[in-house]
């Protein structure tokens, strides 16, 4: 059987510290294990642990190869629109929708299945060239856009943020997304996720008030 050290309880004490911090309730804060380069065999051991509300995956074929549905998943990089069709039925929420033609896809797959897929809206938050995502302005019309879908079902918000910025500069970008999914929110009863922060920004995503963290390399291999 295989065996595994993992560092949950450190990241659950660090989850703990920053949120009393910014006076918010640990409890209201969720983590999604990023799961890429995982083996199947650790992430039923970590499922068995408690703690965890689902594994994040980035790629669709290696999603495939280690999918168990006892376990929960969530479906964390981008999506081709031509491998929506594998994930149905079989993820709980999809982080990365950012384009109308992959909404509309999700939507078309959905109905085909029967079921309502849950979404977040992902946003650019440093407007990199290189990664996915809307960028902030462009992203309330394009939630608007999603009222079009009734097979889809928008939960909030996630933002991925540069690697390697300031503190400062870090969390004046999370602040403005926690302030687009606050609009959001207030605007629609079933908005309830701002995914933010991975293992290097957690703690400062959480202190902009980031209920979903994904950690993968601190939960899998201490910080």
């Amino acid at each position: 059987m295989e065996t595994q050290c993992f560092y949950l309880k450190d990241i659950q004490q660090k989850i703990r510290e920053a949120a009393v911090k910014a006076g918010r309730n640990p409890d209201e804060i969720r983590i999604v294990a990023a799961s890429k380069n995982r083996s199947i065999q650790s992430l039923r051991l970590l499922h068995d642990s408690g703690g965890i509300l689902a594994f994040g995956e980035n790629r669709v074929q290696e999603f495939l190869e280690k999918y168990d549905p006892a376990l929960s998943w969530h479906f964390i990089g981008q999506l081709q629109t031509n491998k929506v069709k594998y994930l149905m039925g079989k993820i709980d929420l999809i982080h990365s929708v950012d384009r109308a033609s992959l909404a509309n896809e999700i939507d078309r797959l959905a109905k085909k299945n029967g079921i309502v897929q849950k979404i977040l809206i992902e946003i650019n938050s440093g407007e990199e060239e290189s990664k996915g995502g809307l960028r902030l302005r462009d992203a309330y019309a394009f939630a608007e856009s999603l009222k079009d879908y009734p097979n889809l079902l928008l939960k909030g918000v996630m933002a991925v943020a540069p690697m390697d910025i300031p503190k400062e500069k870090l969390a004046s970008l999370f602040l403005s997304v926690r302030d687009f999914y606050e609009r959001l929110k207030g605007e629609h009863s079933f908005i309830d996720t701002l995914s933010m922060g991975m293992s290097h920004d957690f703690e400062t995503a959480i202190a902009c008030g980031s209920n979903l963290v994904r950690i993968g390399r601190a939960l899998f291999e201490g910080s």
